[in-house]
């Protein structure tokens, strides 16, 4: 029996599968202080971070010993303080988070190759991008419809990390929004051409309850997926490129637009 996901597969096919779609994590921020310690306090991992005078800074709790990552001008040490708000200035403390994000992501393979360090870094760059959130209804927006490319995730299920190289995703990985009909299509690209095809409901302003409907395998076999494929997209963040997302099984998935114009029709709709 398929396992659903947010970005869901048959695993059997190396499908994009998740036991879950998205929903909250714990969050991080960069400011106050105060936030910053009650993540330091709940980490797993063997590292965190700290505010010095020169910025973000990681800290090794087994030595005690700091390691500078991407400081920040110490006059952007605050750039997520939820004071902060409104005009140019927001915006420019967005673009400052969104490519700290961004730069934490890159070179990993969609999280294939990442640390529990660069996981945790990850983790504190998407949690500071979430506190800045422009769009806080985020299926109200219409900027959340359309095409995403996948760019990084925690979900193992998703990425086949635990699979053979040959026998992951290798291909780029989509999922395509679309709220005025409330549905929702992930899918692979190359070698496998998996897909899955979902119906979202509305919990809350950025939450939906996903039933997962039909898979199609290799592009070609589709299939009914059962009823209790189901699982939670919950989107934390969202502008006009990036789009920040958690699993109800504490996943995290960044993704990026790639097509704003694309919508989800079915055979049956109404011409």
């Amino acid at each position: 029996t398929p396992r659903p996901g947010l970005f869901p597969a048959v695993r059997v096919m190396s499908c994009v599968v998740s036991h879950a779609a998205c929903a909250s994590a714990a969050q991080v921020s960069c400011a106050p202080a105060s936030s910053r310690r009650a993540h330091h306090q709940n980490a797993s991992t063997s590292r965190a971070f700290r505010k010095t005078g020169g910025g973000l800074h990681r800290v090794s709790s087994s030595r005690g010993s700091a390691h500078t990552t991407r400081a920040l001008p110490s006059f952007l040490d605050g750039f997520t303080n939820p004071l902060f708000g409104g005009g140019s200035g927001a915006v420019a403390k967005r673009e400052v988070a969104k490519q700290n994000l961004l730069d934490a992501i890159a070179g990993c393979d969609r999280g294939v190759r990442a640390s529990d360090d660069k996981k945790a870094e990850v983790e504190f760059y998407a949690s500071a991008l979430e506190r800045l959130n422009p769009n806080k209804k985020t299926l109200a927006c219409d900027l959340i419809n359309g095409e995403w490319e996948l760019l990084y995730t925690t979900s193992k299920a998703i990425l086949g990390a635990t699979r053979p190289w040959p026998f992951r995703p290798l291909g780029k990985i989509y999922q395509t929004i679309d709220v005025p009909r409330n549905r929702a299509r992930n899918r692979e690209t190359f070698p496998f051409f998996n897909a899955v095809d979902a119906d979202l409901t509305p919990t809350s302003q950025s939450n939906v309850d996903v039933q997962f409907v039909k898979f199609e395998i290799f592009g070609i076999l589709k299939v009914d997926a059962p009823e209790s494929a189901k699982g939670a997209l919950n989107t934390t963040y969202v502008d006009n490129e990036i789009r920040v997302s958690r699993g109800d099984k504490g996943n995290l998935f960044v993704l990026r637009m790639a097509d704003a114009t694309k919508e989800l029709f079915r055979k049956g709709d109404e011409a």
